[in-house]
């Protein structure tokens, strides 16, 4: 399982209909409008990448509202 964190910009006043639209999407954890840089923060999962790249490209990149995202995988770390 691969998780990531992806930052989402929107337009302007657009942040908590994105949020809600994207947390209706499979694999997407959650879904919180906040403010700074980003509008929106998501935590999805896949199985793998390449079925990460294919929620945040065929499904998150396509909600209406959105202007860019940036995608933060998920790494664990040795202690």
């Amino acid at each position: 399982m691969v998780q990531a964190y992806i930052l989402v910009q929107t337009e302007v006043g657009k942040a908590a209909a994105v949020a809600s639209a994207i947390a209706g999407i499979t694999g997407v954890i959650s879904a919180e409008d906040v403010t700074g840089p980003y509008d929106v923060i998501v935590r999805a999962e896949a199985d793998d990448v390449d079925l990460l790249g294919q929620l945040v490209v065929a499904q998150v990149q396509g909600v209406n509202g959105i202007t860019r995202t940036l995608t933060c995988p998920v790494v664990h770390l040795p202690s």
